[in-house]
């Protein structure tokens, strides 16, 4: 399927685009395309393989919020007893936003998959996240009198237009980091809150993929390695590049991550043609 060589390449490009909010999954397809990798884009195994590196970025952003999740948990475990935190209201905004993806996913789920044989469309849909990015920032002017300090102050309606945006991420060459961020800057969070409930959000969508493709790949053998050896260094790479974009965001803005879409966009379309 992939040399060594390209698959440690293809696993650590997965695990730094996974967070930053420039689509993972249309650089995973597009950057074979352009190198003409032996990646058979309509092989089977492959989806079930790109899940395995989502997968280590779960664990990866597991591990860089523990602390986080097991307050949600607590929080969330106290509001079945009647007593209201702010981590247990978080708890249920992270589940009204998760709904809404998870729902779409399951019903037009092999819809998306074919847009994963078309290049072109994945160069294409990578300008438009850029474009997005940018309408974000334009939002985030527009709401800055309006500003939320936590992400426990979003109402219930505000966390659900958050989960929706996650939604086009089922389209490669849009970000679900990047979406989301959008819907949060959109409706008043600050760069740092947004990316911290984006990152929150992602998490329970991503393992649930895996536990539907993973068995998938269990009956494939003979990639099995290069999936679980992908899936270790994708989780190792989104780690560091959580650690990065936290830190960045605390006074950094998605016009660069714009920029580079719109730009790695066009570069694409042009040379696939």
């Amino acid at each position: 399927m992939l040399s060594v060589f390209e698959l440690v390449m293809l696993a650590l490009l997965q695990g730094v685009t996974e967070l930053f909010p420039v689509s993972s999954l249309g650089h995973t397809l597009l950057l074979p395309a352009l190198l003409g990798w032996p990646l058979d884009q309509k092989a089977p195994e492959l989806l079930p393989f790109l899940v395995m590196l989502h997968l280590g970025t779960a664990i990866a952003l597991i591990l860089y919020f523990w602390r986080d999740w097991l307050e949600l948990i607590g929080g969330f475990w106290a509001s079945w007893q009647g007593r209201s935190t702010p981590p247990g209201r978080v708890a249920w905004l992270l589940l009204a936003g998760t709904v809404p993806a998870g729902l779409v996913g399951l019903l037009f789920r092999n819809t998306f998959d074919r847009l994963f044989h078309e290049p072109r469309l994945v160069a294409g849909a990578l300008v438009v996240n850029g474009l997005i990015l940018l309408v974000g920032e334009a939002l985030r002017r527009r709401a800055a009198k309006a500003e939320l300090g936590r992400v426990s102050a979003l109402s219930f309606g505000q966390a659900v237009l958050v989960g929706i945006a996650q939604v086009g991420a089922l389209i490669p060459g849009l970000s679900r980091s990047g979406l989301t961020m959008t819907a949060g800057l959109a409706v008043g969070l600050s760069h740092e809150a947004a990316a911290r409930f984006a990152f929150l959000l992602a998490t329970p969508i991503i393992l649930a993929a895996g536990v539907l493709e993973i068995p998938k790949l269990l009956h494939n053998h003979a990639h099995l390695g290069q999936a679980l050896l992908g899936g270790i260094l994708t989780g190792l790479a989104a780690y560091f590049s959580t650690a990065f974009l936290v830190r960045y965001f605390h006074v950094g803005k998605l016009n660069p991550f714009a920029y580079y879409c719109i730009a790695a966009g066009l570069l694409a379309w042009v040379l696939l043609r």
